[in-house]
């Protein structure tokens, strides 16, 4: 009873103060991952001072739920159709992003001269970007909708189908798998349990619909979260990655009609999980050994910068985007995570250069804190890119602050099909400005339109984002029109904040 309380007290302190941290960096501008992370190390076993947590194992659960959160919701905004849509194109961008970053950690780990074994767990280290920190920044940045947003995703799925690959490999390093045939086989098993994952999403929407189809929220929740932890765990136990296991589920979900009730009922446990992940992470961390390898921190993050914008460049020229688009992606999956700390630990395990285990820690916060501050001054830092070097379009115009927003209602009544068409005009200083459809969260009955722009008139699309000047005709079903009002004026008045929270009030 005694263990239950301490468990309960650290736990509920860990919350608390993410979120203190939190709100009070939300003024200054600063993202919460990298805030969440210095609560853990501020307050974990290897810092002086006040000690929440002694034992991180005991929030490693609640840790790992955090993690399958994140990509079961990333999963719920996206479909198996649209990851798939860019073909080889976007296998190329991810296979030229793997080959430089693998090889250049390769490289590095040889350089370093710690060993042969260490200098291939350094590559892995170096060489894949965290799921759950993208997942997390495409959500806080609000670019879902953004085009290169699916190349980003395609990186980081595909590389989740790598881990199980490379780790298969390192398997004689780490002391796991006795043989080569032993490895090929958990390579083979990883891969049948993903391709059944894909055959689901494809072909087997209408049965989930079917066990999903139910007027009662609890009933829906306890559903879905079913699936995706056992789903996730199935994944670990085979080989994958239990994030990739949740964001399989998270696909095949997508695709049913329950998928809007479930973004809007499951992203509060994304958001409060989630942050426990991070902070777990952070307890993880003791400075003064990291500070020992700071030498070799430095020059790994200085290669995975260059080698991540140059592969972002790549990806964009591929898909035919701006340099905007190539700085979005490169700097998005700039950060590193959970692997890089998994991988570490296998090696010390394994009785490697003790030195990997600080390595990888300072790495990863370094990048963890860099990467976030990155992907939102991206904007600025993609005038570097040289425009020659791509075949894009122009960047999309900035966001402006203020509220103004002309809102017609009620002029053009369509009596005879039973719908009401309003006209949302973007009046300079728009919270609206810089909105993508997919963020507006138009309830079920209410059909976006058309939108006029510059004397042109076009049909929208979920990553269509609204600019100042724009008319969006809406289309909606006289008893909806409250309600597509409501959530419309939420967004202008309170911008981002309305679209995290689901605000559909006045």
């Amino acid at each position: 009873m005694h263990h239950v309380a301490e468990a309960l007290l650290a736990l509920g302190g860990a919350f608390l103060v993410c979120g203190l941290l939190a709100r009070a960096g939300v003024p200054i501008g600063l993202p919460t991952i990298p805030l969440f992370m210095l609560a853990g190390v501020l307050l974990g076993p290897n810092t002086p001072g006040f000690v929440l947590v002694g034992e991180p194992a005991d929030l490693e659960l609640v840790a790992r739920l955090g993690l399958v959160f994140l990509l079961f919701y990333l999963g719920l905004e996206f479909s198996l159709s649209q990851l798939t849509s860019g073909g080889r194109r976007l296998a190329t961008a991810a296979a030229v992003y793997l080959c430089l970053n693998i090889g250049g950690g390769l490289a590095l780990g040889f350089a370093l001269g710690w060993g042969t074994s260490e200098a291939f767990v350094i590559a892995g280290i170096v060489g894949i970007s965290s799921s759950a920190i993208v997942t997390k920044l495409l959500v806080e940045t609000r670019r879902l909708g953004n085009p290169e947003t699916r190349v980003i995703l395609g990186i980081i799925v595909i590389e989740d189908l790598f881990l199980a690959f490379y780790l298969a490999l390192l398997q004689p390093v780490l002391g796991g798998a006795s043989g080569l045939l032993e490895a090929a086989l958990g390579v083979g098993v990883a891969f049948a349990f993903l391709l059944v994952l894909s055959v689901v999403a494809r072909h087997g929407t209408r049965w989930v619909s079917a066990l999903m189809r139910t007027k009662d929220e609890e009933i829906v929740v306890v559903l879905a979260l079913g699936l995706a932890i056992t789903t996730a765990g199935a994944g670990e136990q085979l080989g994958v990655s239990d994030a990739i296991g949740a964001f399989m589920i998270g696909l095949i979900l997508a695709s049913t009609p329950t998928a809007p009730r479930l973004r809007q009922l499951t992203h509060p446990l994304r958001d409060g999980f989630g942050a426990i992940f991070f902070f777990h992470f952070g307890l993880t961390i003791d400075i003064g050994d990291v500070l020992a390898v700071l030498p070799q921190i430095l020059s790994a993050t200085g290669t995975t910068v260059v080698l991540a914008v140059v592969a972002g460049i790549v990806a964009a020229r591929l898909h035919g985007l701006g340099r905007l688009q190539a700085a979005n992606i490169g700097l998005t999956v700039l950060t590193r995570g959970e692997f890089s700390l998994v991988l570490a630990s296998l090696a010390l395990a394994a009785g490697l250069d003790p030195r990997l285990g600080s390595f990888a820690a300072g790495y990863v916060l370094v990048l963890a804190v860099l990467g976030p501050i990155a992907v939102y001054s991206s904007p600025r830092l993609a005038r570097g890119i040289p425009q020659r070097l791509l075949a894009g379009a122009p960047a999309p115009a900035g966001r402006s602050n203020g509220v103004p927003l002309d809102l017609d209602v009620g002029t053009s009544s369509l009596h005879e099909l039973g719908t009401d068409l309003l006209q949302i005009r973007v009046l300079p200083g728009s919270r609206l400005h810089g909105v993508y459809m997919n963020e507006l969260r138009l309830p079920d009955g209410a059909t976006p339109g058309l939108l006029a722009r510059d004397g042109t008139t076009a049909a929208v699309a979920p990553h269509t984002r609204l600019r100042t000047g724009d008319v969006l005709l809406v289309f909606t079903r006289p008893e909806q029109r409250p309600d597509t009002e409501r959530r419309i004026l939420a967004v202008h008045r309170s911008g981002r904040l309305a679209h995290w929270l689901g605000d559909t009030g006045t």
